[in-house]
C-alpha cells in the first residue's frame, strides 16, 4: 500500500560523524552555536537550548524545537559526534541541518540513517521506514 503524508509524519536523522575537528566538538559554545544554526537552517522554531560539558572534554546538548529536537554528544578524543535531528511538519527541512553539521564539525566521514516516522496506511497503526548511507570528504 502506498505511504501517505500524515500529520504524524516526521523525519528523524541519526548522524554519526567521524574525523571531526576536536577543537570544535570539544568547545561547548561552538557546539551549541552550530546546533542552533542547524535548527535555523532546517527552518524550524527554537524553543529551548540546554548544553553541558563533560570532563575532560565531551559536550552533550539538546535544542528543543516546536517540531521536535536536535541533540548531540561528542567525544573529542575520538573525533566523533553522535547527532539526532528529528522534525515534523511540512515546512521543516532537516536535510539542510544534516548538511550543515557535517560541514561545521569538519567531519571526514558521515554515516547517516534517515527514519521516516509516524507513517500509517489509514489504520492508525504507526510504523517507520529506514534508509542509510555514507558520505566522505
Amino acid at each position: 500500500m502506498e505511504k501517505q503524508n500524515h500529520p504524524t509524519r516526521g523525519e528523524h536523522y541519526i548522524v554519526e560523524l567521524s574525523g571531526c575537528n576536536p577543537e570544535i566538538i570539544g568547545n561547548i559554545e561552538k557546539v551549541q552555536d552550530i546546533l542552533v544554526e542547524a535548527a535555523h537552517r532546517a527552518n524550524v522554531e527554537v524553543w529551548s537550548v540546554s548544553f553541558h560539558r563533560f570532563p575532560p572534554n565531551g559536550v552533550s546538548g539538546v535544542v528543543v524545537i516546536s517540531e521536535s529536537h536536535l541533540s548531540i554528544h561528542t567525544w573529542p578524543e575520538e573525533r566523533y559526534a553522535a547527532i539526532d535531528i528529528y522534525t515534523c511538519g511540512e515546512s521543516a527541512e532537516p536535510e539542510k541541518a544534516v548538511e550543515y553539521v557535517i560541514q561545521a564539525f569538519e567531519a571526514e566521514h558521515a554515516h547517516i540513517t534517515e527514519l521516516t516516522r509516524g507513517l500509517h496506511d489509514g489504520d492508525r497503526i504507526f510504523y517507520h521506514s529506514i534508509v542509510s548511507w555514507e558520505e566522505s570528504k
